[in-house]
């Protein structure tokens, strides 16, 4: 699957609750990667609230798998609402979870929608949303007089170095965004007459 070079997602966890007719909307948001992590949270989530009449959720990860629940409302009143507001933000990786407490008042379908669809809106829009770049390990290995040289390529790109070791030689990591890779590892062949060695690997992370 092709991933894209940029994402927007949010990072901290945000909690906002609105009230309708009675009904507390308690909306979380979480930063998620993986099926796993989101069973965490949600189990988390019912345990803070373990009193609570609904803990309804919806969350999408960058490889376009979506998931959500309406958890014993109405079909259609929840879980696509809530997924909608990520939607609208255009988020990835992302994980909302609108716990309600039960006011006494029926509110209706449509109502409700808008109640669960506002509700996590709102902690949305009360979050700091970041722009992440797709990153992807790199590994270069050289004689220790080309050390200059590649620092100094690296300088020029969007390069984050994650462990460097010299010894008689040098081995650096470092995370370049992929659509940079093919240049800057034709740029250290050309200039050391293929010298450095460069270890593409095969995991991605946006930073």
């Amino acid at each position: 699957m092709n991933l894209p070079d940029e994402i927007r997602t949010i990072d901290e966890f945000q909690e906002v609750t609105t009230t309708v007719k009675k009904s507390s909307f308690i909306a979380q948001v979480y930063p998620v990667m993986s099926e796993d992590v989101f069973k965490e949270y949600l189990t988390k989530a019912k345990k803070k609230y373990y009193d609570a009449s609904h803990h309804c959720y919806a969350y999408k990860l960058v490889n376009g798998n979506i998931r959500y629940s309406d958890a014993g409302e109405p079909n259609g009143s929840a879980g696509i609402r809530i997924l909608n507001a990520i939607e609208h933000f255009e988020l990835v990786n992302q994980l909302v979870i609108v716990t309600r407490f039960f006011g006494g008042i029926k509110l209706g379908v449509g109502p409700l929608g808008k109640a669960y669809y506002e509700s996590a809106y709102e902690v949305l829009n009360d979050s700091k949303i970041s722009t992440k770049s797709l990153f992807q390990k790199v590994e270069f290995l050289s004689e220790i007089e080309h050390v200059s040289f590649i620092h100094r390529i690296l300088a020029n790109h969007k390069s984050i170095i994650i462990d460097s070791e010299y010894q008689e030689t040098l081995k650096l990591s470092c995370l370049l965004r992929s659509g940079e890779i093919e240049v800057i590892s034709r740029k250290m062949s050309e200039s050391s007459k293929n010298k450095i060695i460069v270890n593409v690997h095969p995991e991605f992370v946006y930073r």
